[in-house]
């Protein structure tokens, strides 16, 4: 059975991005790559928001993006992928067409963990992180604490409706900066 997988980096007051959608405070160094590079084939498939869907996929599928970052690049573009969106009735992905739309991610989700292949991760995406703790189909959080406070952004988690207990079950730092909690809901 197939795990689903939220890895975010964030503000240590908790957005995804500046109001503006800038990223450029990211921590990332060479230990973050290197756990990205690790971490990359053990996945069978990428979540998204309509929103991270746009972002990712005009940034990954340009020519030069894939000539300069071998190693993660054809992860992202070959890997097929579930965008959450009401709005959107089909999904490109540049020469590799391998992203498909729901409007409703819980019961798509739900299926998808059922089958064999590598896990899901979702990147990004508030929104989609938050519908789908609500269901209690995430099974394992990977917060990326970077060290800045952006005052106002976007934030991790949108339209939460209840609350959800976890456990801390690891922590690693990233250059001498970043800080990855690694938590598990609490069963009960």
């Amino acid at each position: 059975m197939r795990k689903l997988l939220v890895s975010n980096l964030v503000s240590l007051d908790g957005y995804l991005a500046a109001t503006d959608g800038d990223l450029s405070w990211f921590g990332v160094g060479p230990d973050f790559f290197a756990y990205v590079h690790k971490m990359m084939p053990s996945l069978g498939m990428l979540l998204f928001g309509r929103v991270t869907y746009e972002m990712m996929a005009s940034y990954w599928t340009k020519p030069e993006v894939t000539r300069d970052d071998p190693m993660v690049a054809p992860f992202m573009n070959e890997l097929p992928k579930l965008v959450a969106s009401r709005t959107l009735k089909q999904a490109g992905w540049g020469q590799w067409d391998n992203a498909t739309v729901s409007a409703d991610p819980v019961p798509a989700v739900r299926k998808l963990k059922g089958e064999a292949g590598g896990d899901l991760m979702i990147f990004g995406s508030g929104g989609l992180v938050s519908t789908l703790a609500d269901a209690g189909l995430i099974d394992e959080y990977r917060i990326m604490m970077n060290p800045v406070i952006l005052g106002q952004g976007v934030p991790m988690f949108r339209g939460l409706q209840k609350r959800v207990p976890l456990k801390l079950v690891s922590s690693q730092v990233f250059d001498q900066k970043m800080v990855m909690l690694t938590y598990h809901p609490e069963k009960g």
